[in-house]
């Protein structure tokens, strides 16, 4: 070999990966002529020999190489460095789509396709009222305006829709003259439109820990500096946030009022007065996220962030997401006129208009009284379901492991017993045909370990109780496999 490896931390990038330490210094060698044309690299079991690392670190880092026309590898033969193009390098797209790589997907790891997945938070497709949809279909394609619908709409939605909501938070005492509505692609388009239009790099914004992995990498990817509320059983520590919002000032404060995801936990009445009067003495506007809370199974439905802010400092965003279809992908945010026409602006800049076919099915759906009768076929499986899961962890769950009891929604979190870590658990559970999402996937700034998110919203009752069964059966056997470890060697006499 001509050329060297040293795997010290680059300058200013010590907190870059192995892998790319790698590939920018093999890719440096190759640019600069070190290493030429038709030079055979070595086999990534023989240079992870070599270096002392793992050959996946090796094989990511020959990726790399391969896909920016560095090297090309050959069947049977290995990996060659391959010429320059006439002119220079090209466009280097893995720098100039350099990203963390400490951001973690919100989507459950593969399982197979029989898998008990308990890692998606979503409605189960066997409840969609598919002869009921497919008639609110043909009523709007038979109507006399089908062409107006397949036209360019408003940015703010299709306007009976829009109306239709803005008089049902009138209603509820939701909106008052102050306020417009915006209907968007779902309330993770809302959330992207208030951060494009509110924030800046570098800006502070206060969010629950743990927390929807969505809006954590939404924010990250923003520049935003994240500063983390805990999330108990009850919801966000207001005590903490109250400290929080005195000391940092943040930009904006994002909440999850009911069955907060992934915890469950709803804020009580008392904490949501307590939460209005901080943001109020400090001037921090208030995001309510609010995807879950038409699944209230039992108990009495709270009066929102929103519903109780006579000062206008909050905007409420819901969708049809969890309770209808998520892939019409219908949301929609509610606050001040100032702030919904500078979201209106940006959801224009963004994708121009607005779907109007997909709403307009979707208010048919409603007026028919389609969607009422729907909801309720919703509650009554989703009530079945979590106590469904509840019973499961009570039953199978080992000795001292805790879990939330939601009143609604769609997730419970359960946290394990020290030492057990729920990230290490999974491979032997996927093996087994049974996925989550561990506890790592939405940590902001504590550790969560042992915790674990089970979404149960989209399977039966059966397959809930048999996913949980065989993972308390995963986790006890790993909590006896560590007490024989711990057990102390018999003395020598």
């Amino acid at each position: 070999m001509l050329w060297t490896v040293d795997l010290e931390p680059l300058k200013d990038r010590s907190d870059w990966p192995l892998y790319r330490q790698l590939y920018e210094q093999i890719a440096q060698q190759i640019r600069t002529g070190r290493m030429v044309r038709g030079m055979r690299l070595p086999a990534t079991r023989e240079l992870a020999g070599q270096l002392g690392l793992n050959r996946t670190t090796i094989a990511a880092a020959y990726e790399m190489l391969e896909a920016e026309g560095l090297i090309t590898g050959q069947v049977g033969r290995g990996s060659f460095v391959k010429a320059q193009p006439e002119g220079g390098p090209g466009v280097d797209w893995n720098s100039l789509l350099e990203r963390s790589d400490s951001a973690l997907s919100g989507h459950a790891p593969a399982a197979g396709k029989q898998a008990i997945r308990f890692g998606i938070s979503q409605p189960s497709r066997d409840l969609f009222p598919l002869d009921e949809f497919r008639a609110a279909c043909a009523a709007v394609l038979a109507r006399a305006d089908l062409a107006d619908l397949l036209q360019l709409g408003s940015p703010s939605g299709y306007e009976p829709l829009r109306r239709y909501l803005l008089e049902e938070a009138r209603r509820q005492g939701a909106a008052g003259t102050g306020d417009d509505l915006v209907i968007t692609n779902g309330c993770q388009q809302a959330l992207d439109l208030i951060g494009r239009v509110l924030l800046r790099p570098g800006d502070r914004v206060a969010i629950e820990d743990p927390v929807y992995p969505g809006l954590k990498n939404l924010l990250s990817g923003m520049g935003a500096q994240l500063l983390a509320i805990p999330v108990f059983s009850d919801g966000v520590d207001v005590e903490f946030a109250e400290r929080l919002l005195k000391r940092e000032r943040p930009r904006l404060v994002v909440v999850t009022s009911n069955f907060q995801n992934p915890t469950g936990a709803t804020l009580p009445l008392a904490a949501r007065r307590a939460l209005l009067a901080a943001v109020h003495a400090t001037g921090v506007p208030v995001i309510e996220n609010d995807p879950y809370g038409e699944l209230r199974y039992q108990g009495h439905a709270v009066a929102s962030l929103k519903q109780l802010d006579p000062r206008g400092g909050t905007v409420l965003l819901r969708s049809f997401s969890k309770v209808s279809f998520p892939g019409l992908r219908v949301g929609w945010a509610l606050g001040p006129k100032p702030l919904m026409e500078r979201l209106r602006n940006a959801k224009e800049a963004s994708d121009l208009h607005t779907d109007q076919l997909s709403q307009a099915v979707l208010l048919e759906f409603m007026e028919s009284g389609r969607l009422d009768a729907h909801r309720a076929r919703m509650l009554a499986a989703g009530a079945e379901r979590l106590a469904a899961t509840l019973d499961a962890c009570r039953r199978f769950l080992p000795a001292a492991t805790r879990w939330t009891r939601p009143e609604g929604g769609m997730n419970v979190w359960v946290r394990l017993p020290a030492p057990l870590d729920a990230g290490d658990l999974l491979p032997r559970a996927q093996k087994e045909g049974v996925a989550y999402l561990p506890g790592r996937y939405f940590e902001v700034s504590r550790r969560q370990t042992g915790a674990l998110r089970l979404s149960f919203a989209d399977l039966a009752p059966e397959q809930i109780r048999r996913g949980v069964e065989i993972l308390g059966r995963i986790a006890t056997e790993e909590i006896d496999r560590v007490d024989q470890d711990l057990e102390p060697a018999p003395a020598m006499v």
